[in-house]
Order: C-alpha cells, then sequence, then structure tokens
C-alpha cells in the first residue's frame, strides 16, 4: 500500500491511481494546492503494485544522451507561438501524420492545466507553449496503455517525472511510444495559481468577487481568451506572461490584452522563480539528469549566444537531446534548422537539467501568511536589497551567457 510519509516522497504523477485493480487510490488536495494519493485500506488487497509503479520509490539511472543539437522549427510563425524553437510541434506533427496520437498539457475550462490528447494538428496549438503549473494527468496514463494495445502510435509530453511514472505504470516498453521530456526546473502549485488567476482577473475587471469563466470589463461581459506564460513580444530572453480578454459588446467579440508583464514584474512568475510554491519533491526531484527514460528532451537553449551566437535571434532556440533509437528515427524524419553541439553546453547554462532547485528559506512564511493576498505575499518575500538585486542580476546575465557554473567551477578549485 502506498502511504506518503513525507511530502517530498510523491511527485504527484498519478501512476498508483490507474495502476490500481481495485480503484481504491484517489487524489486528494491539500493546504498547499497540491494533490497528493489517499487510499482507502478496507478496499486495498495488498497488491503492491502501487509501490511498484511509483518513480520515486522506483528510480532510473542517470544517462548521458546520445545526440545533442540546438534546433530551430522553420516555421517562424510555430515557433514565435512556442516557447523555444518549436521542435515538440514538429515531432508531434509527424506522430499524428502516421494516425498517431499526442498527449500534452493543455488548460481546461476554467483555466487549470490538465494533461489530455489529440489526434488532430489543430488540436496541438493548446498544447504548444510553457504552462507552469503541475497538470492533472487523471486517466491518460490508461488511455496510452488502450491506444498503445490497439497498435497506435503515441507521443507522450509531460514533466520527467510524469514519464517516470508512464514508464512504470506502463511496465513494458513499447516500439509504438515516442516519450518527450522537458528541461523542469519545478512545478508550482495548482492551487496558488487558481488564487491568483481570480485576484488578478479581479484587479483589472470589476468587483472582487469574480467567477473566471465570466468576468466583467468596465460593465461589459468577458471571458478568457487566452493566457501565455512565455510569450515573445519582449523578446525569447525577457520573456512576458501575457493574459487576454474577449469582450461581447451584442455584435461580436472584441479582443482585449489585460496584462502583459515581462518575468520579472509579473507576481506569479516571480514567485515560480523564485521557488516559494513548487512541489515539495522537486527540491529532491526523482527523475534528474535524464533520469525518467524518455527517448527526447527538449528545453530552452539558453546560453546559445555564448555556444553559436550567429543563430540566435532571440526568438527561440531549443536544446534537443536524444537519448534512444526510437528518438534518433524520429529525429531522422522531421525538418529542423540543427546544429550538433555538446551536451555539456547545454548543461552550462541549464543547471535544472542535472540539479533540484533550492528550497526557498521563506516557502513555509508564503504558505502561512493566507490572510494576504498572492501579490503582497510574493512581494513581501521576493523583494531583495540592493546588493542582492545586483548579485542576482550578474548571475543571470552569467547563466544566460552559460558562464556560471564554470566560474562556480574555477572558484571551487582555488578555494
Amino acid at each position: 500500500m502506498i502511504k506518503i510519509d513525507s511530502k517530498e516522497k510523491c511527485c504527484g504523477c498519478w501512476a498508483c491511481v490507474q495502476r490500481c485493480p481495485k480503484h481504491c487510490i484517489t487524489m486528494v488536495e491539500d493546504d498547499e494546492g497540491f494533490l497528493y494519493p489517499k487510499v482507502d485500506s478496507s478496499l486495498c488487497i495488498d497488491c503492491s503494485l502501487c509501490e511498484k509503479v511509483c518513480p520515486v520509490i522506483n528510480q532510473g539511472e542517470p544517462r548521458i544522451p546520445d545526440m545533442v543539437y540546438a534546433a530551430k522549427n522553420l516555421n517562424e510563425e510555430i515557433r514565435m507561438a512556442s516557447s523555444s524553437g518549436g521542435i515538440f510541434t514538429l515531432l508531434a506533427e509527424e506522430i499524428i501524420a502516421k494516425g498517431g496520437v499526442v498527449f500534452g498539457a493543455r488548460f481546461n475550462e476554467e483555466w487549470d492545466v490538465v494533461h489530455d490528447y489529440t489526434e488532430t494538428i489543430e488540436g496541438l496549438s493548446a498544447f504548444r507553449g510553457s504552462k507552469y503549473v503541475q497538470s492533472r494527468v487523471g486517466k491518460c496514463y490508461s488511455q496510452v496503455e488502450e491506444f498503445l494495445k490497439k497498435g497506435r502510435k503515441v507521443l507522450f509530453s509531460g514533466t520527467p517525472c510524469q514519464i517516470a511514472g508512464l514508464k512504470r505504470f506502463l511496465r513494458k516498453e513499447y516500439d509504438n511510444l515516442l516519450t518527450v521530456d522537458f528541461i523542469c526546473h519545478g512545478v508550482p502549485s495548482p492551487g496558488v495559481w487558481r488564487e491568483y488567476l481570480k485576484e488578478e482577473i479581479a484587479r483589472q475587471c470589476d468587483g472582487k468577487n469574480i467567477v473566471l469563466s465570466h468576468p466583467v470589463f468596465n460593465g461589459r461581459e468577458a471571458r478568457i481568451e487566452s493566457i501565455s506564460f512565455r510569450n515573445k513580444c519582449l523578446g525569447w530572453k525577457r520573456f512576458s506572461f501575457v493574459l487576454t480578454l474577449s469582450l461581447s459588446d451584442g455584435y461580436g467579440d472584441n479582443k482585449l490584452v489585460l496584462l502583459s508583464e515581462p518575468l520579472n514584474k509579473n507576481i506569479f512568475l516571480r514567485g515560480f522563480l523564485a521557488n516559494l510554491y513548487l512541489r515539495p519533491s522537486c527540491h529532491i526531484c526523482p527523475a534528474k539528469s535524464l533520469k525518467s527514460g524518455s527517448d527526447i528532451t527538449i528545453g530552452d537553449f539558453w546560453g546559445i549566444q555564448n555556444v553559436m551566437p550567429e543563430i540566435d535571434d532571440d526568438k527561440g532556440v531549443s536544446a534537443v537531446m536524444v537519448s534512444t533509437e526510437k528518438g534518433k528515427e524520429i529525429w531522422g524524419e522531421i525538418t529542423t534548422i540543427n546544429y550538433e553541439v555538446a551536451f555539456d553546453d547545454v548543461v552550462a547554462a541549464n543547471s535544472a537539467l542535472i540539479h533540484s532547485v533550492n528550497l526557498n528559506r521563506y516557502r513555509n512564511m508564503f504558505y502561512g501568511s493566507r490572510m494576504n493576498t498572492i501579490e503582497m505575499r510574493v512581494a513581501s518575500l521576493t523583494s531583495i536589497s540592493f546588493y542582492q538585486r545586483c548579485h542576482r542580476l550578474l548571475s543571470a546575465i552569467l547563466l544566460r551567457l552559460g558562464l556560471l557554473d564554470r566560474l562556480k567551477g574555477k572558484l571551487k578549485k582555488r578555494s
């Protein structure tokens, strides 16, 4: 029987819930806004399947990818709509073209992040772009298994721990399954996201007590049209959070950009990047160093201007790491602008690929001051001195240039 005696030991992948033959495990939200499994012991038959599929209990081995690339999608429109270089869309389109199914994370009607699947090219747009909230996997692992057993090709994309959970859930390798994860900083709380979004809509629209699906703006009925965590209006490196409303005037809908803030100004992104409300397991991640078993890992190629400045146009470049024969096969079938690079070039400015992020010492204070708004809590806990601001700015610049880890290495040798 799965027992969560410490929240750091559960990544919330849903594998145990879906594998239980007696359906006696449910996911319950805790006071931090994260979901954890709860077992109805009266129905449990002690088969231990829930423990056997747990990616925290059963961790993979660290890997080094076989091939590493800096890559871009040739379609500029798709690249601009993507978080980095638009490579996920190319992989997904190839699977769809072969009659396959693609799983990814999207927003639902209430703007929660959920995992879902599509069988059409048009459906891929909902999965495109980063969503800095832990997604609800729901029944997706079981759906993947059903498609695979029918002989359908399946691409499943998700966080490294979600890929690890899927691999443990399936308990065997499938030639028709392609798994794609990404370089993950950590997953923020869905509960905090809901609270932030409601506060932001209330602040920007009329009134404090609002329903997200039917806000009112200047007396006009409105609805959220789109949310982008990684809009490139200010460039790829200085991405922005953009919230767009659709306003009805009785004759038609007009789109209004309600909020557009760069990452250092947006309250939710500030709290996320400061590690104030990441899932506890993110601080001891069970799937770093490519331990998830994924076929391909993608992410932002931060520091590309230091490695290949000639290809950096500030519109997004993907780091692509291919680790299996299946990954090599599909990589050879898609058309990209790509350049082979060293694995160390990617790691240099993407430490989250190898290391779990540090626990913020103010995390408990954030959750302990619920009487205040998200904005007040994040603003007070991320305010820093002039010296700290200079230090962080310098560190950020060195990180983007791919020089931070090298400098730390030199200082360590001297000491």
